[in-house]
């Protein structure tokens, strides 16, 4: 079968600048991404789909392939994943090239490895499921989650009949961890909503679905990497 790995990583980035590419315990973050997608064995292609030059020469630097250079109509704040993704699906099918099992990496997924790619392409391939995609379970039970009431400043619980119950009696919920979404080209062309189609989890630990998002979830993740990485844990 043939597959295709897309990277979105557009240049621009608020809180974190140049955040594709930036150093992360010494690689350029986006590295990760493309080596662990490399390494999986999944993909006939790993492409990075950017509209920046200096992110396209990174990736190619670390064997992407960047065969294009993203439209600027389509590299804003306001476009979502499935826009990109099927941008470089229609990209290559205009050159007779179609692919049967789609994966999209996100660049600052520097916590994936391949066994968790592996996995998720071995789900997909049963069609069972419409997606298959990364989650993580929430730190804390959410039903006993509180609310402060606006008329009183006093805290309310959501779920009364919890606040009795141990924690370890409730149902764990999920979240989505943000790495890697596997479906095939049509689900990822028709429906963004991931996870209001039928989904196989790829349930991966807490400490591994790290959301960098700001300079200092930036400082948490390298400490917890670097201490991964010499535990062997990764």
């Amino acid at each position: 079968m043939a597959n295709i790995a897309v990277i979105p990583a557009r240049g621009g980035s608020k809180r974190i600048p140049r955040k594709n590419i930036k150093e992360f315990c010494d690689k350029p973050i986006i590295a990760y991404a493309i080596e662990s997608a490399i390494n999986s064995g999944c993909f006939s292609e790993v492409v990075v789909s950017t509209d920046d030059h200096e992110i396209a020469h990174i990736a190619k630097k670390y064997g992407a392939s960047v065969p294009f250079i993203r439209p600027q109509e389509i590299s804003d704040d306001f476009v979502g994943t499935n826009a990109v993704v099927s941008h470089c699906l229609d990209w290559f099918e205009e050159k007779d090239i179609v692919f049967d099992y789609v994966c999209c990496i996100y660049a600052t997924a520097a916590f994936i490895n391949k066994n968790i790619i592996q996995s998720g392409y071995q789900a997909i391939c049963c069609e069972e499921y419409d997606y298959a995609a990364t989650v993580t379970n929430y730190s804390a039970p959410i039903q006993k989650a509180m609310y402060i009431d606006d008329e009183t400043s006093t805290l309310v619980m959501r779920e009364k009949a919890a606040s009795e119950a141990r924690s370890q009696d409730l149902q764990p919920f999920y979240h989505d961890a943000g790495q890697i979404y596997w479906s095939t080209p049509e689900f990822f062309r028709k429906d963004a909503r991931v996870f209001l189609n039928r989904v196989y989890p790829i349930v991966i630990p807490e400490y591994l679905a790290q959301d960098i998002d700001t300079p200092s979830d930036w400082i948490i993740a390298e400490a917890l990497f670097q201490t991964l990485i010499k535990d062997s844990n990764l």
